[in-house]
């Protein structure tokens, strides 16, 4: 198609449409054309009109990747320079765009489809689309040579715990483990690095949760997907243009425990929400969870420290909280290979200097979960709150 309908008479059509003030319809791509004076057969003028309408209102040339039903990620990087991560690390498609403007036509109007502003005043945009998708584009020349365009798939169910066992991010007999830190009602974070699974996770772990129970999500971005027949959603939401009408995630959780929750999650613990979060979970509100980065599960005190001092608690403070709100840290990580697997359990214990620490419980095996030394610590948290073996 793109042979005989090139990028030059795909310009003219485009044009005649603007002017016209038309849909690209079948009809109205093939009264565009005759204009130009050329006649196509059916074949071309319905491959015209595809082409014009994804450029107009879908993804343009990325749609055929964002359709594909095993890819995460799209990232454009150059219009020649497209990569797509389908669970196994990045790999360059084939993918390209006309030129550089190209790609910046299609990043502002994604933008603009998701209420969001980019343009030389502000070259920088997060948000998310109607679908889900989230979105994340730098205009030149803040981003070197070409517009980057980031796009961040959400799938419209969460992965079964069989299905997470079946791809190797949960180990052998490892479902047994996070059912029981389930029917304990422990409070929890997942960990990890970008990319590594932890909102996959977590919406796997979420639609374990009994059909009773009430949860309430708190997100940045809503992508957490549990299958469960309660959840009530809120989402942050930056300011407007005039700077006023900012929703914080800290707004959220406050809001959140307002809503009666029977599990309160924050979809990414990142700011002074975790004052709000730790609070919370000191005053009842068991098997509360949420996701946080960390290179590893042991450092995730110090990120946590790190966080409540940025929002005016005390190291001290902030410690004897999280001794008494937290109990679990399941940690992911992505190999070489790009599989995700969840590498570690480990247990917070607080030591006689006060401050909070991470022992390592389980790490991954090849046939299941080896025990560590925080195992029987872990063990009689399941005992104490009735959750089987």
């Amino acid at each position: 198609m793109t042979a005989v309908v090139g990028a030059r008479m795909l310009d003219g059509v485009r044009q005649w449409l603007a002017a016209n003030g038309t849909e690209p319809t079948p009809a109205r791509v093939a009264e565009a054309l005759r204009a130009q004076g050329r006649i196509l057969g059916d074949a071309e003028v319905l491959g015209a009109a595809e082409q014009l309408r994804s450029e107009l209102v879908g993804a343009g040339p990325l749609e055929p990747l964002l359709a594909d039903p095993s890819v995460t990620d799209v990232l454009v990087s150059a219009p020649d320079r497209v990569w797509v991560d389908r669970g196994g690390g990045l790999e360059l498609t084939q993918v390209s765009f006309r030129d550089p403007a190209a790609v910046r036509r299609l990043a502002q109007r994604l933008a603009a489809v998701a209420g969001r502003r980019l343009d030389d005043a502000r070259p920088w945009v997060d948000a998310r689309l109607p679908d889900g998708t989230r979105l994340h584009a730098v205009l030149p020349p803040v981003a070197v040579g070409s517009t980057c365009l980031s796009l961040r798939v959400v799938r419209p169910r969460a992965f079964t715990l069989a299905e997470l066992v079946a791809a190797g991010t949960v180990p052998p007999g490892g479902e047994r483990v996070l059912r029981r830190l389930l029917d304990a009602r422990l409070s929890y974070l997942v960990s990890g690095g970008t990319g590594s699974g932890k909102t996959t996770l977590l919406s796997t772990l979420l639609g374990l949760v009994g059909p009773g129970e009430r949860i309430v999500l708190a997100e940045d971005s809503a992508e957490l997907r549990p299958d469960h027949p309660h959840v009530v959603r809120l989402e942050s939401r930056p300011a407007n243009q005039e700077g006023a009408g900012c929703v914080g995630l800290d707004d959220l959780v406050r809001q959140a425990l307002r809503m009666r929750p029977d599990r309160l999650v924050v979809g990414e613990v990142r700011g002074a929400e975790v004052v709000h979060l730790l609070a919370a979970l000191n005053t009842g509100h068991e098997g509360g969870c949420g996701t946080v980065h960390a290179n590893a599960a042991a450092d995730v005190p110090a990120r946590l420290e790190a966080l409540g001092t940025a929002a005016g608690l005390d190291r001290a403070a902030l410690h004897s909280q999280l001794a008494s709100a937290l109990s679990v840290v399941l940690h992911l990580v992505r190999d070489r290979a790009g599989r995700r697997r969840i590498a570690e359990v480990q247990v917070l214990e607080r030591a006689p200097s006060g401050l909070v620490a991470t022992v390592p419980a389980l790490r991954w095996g090849e046939r299941g979960f080896v025990r560590e030394r925080g195992w029987p610590r872990l063990s009689a948290l399941f005992a104490e709150r009735g959750a089987g073996a």
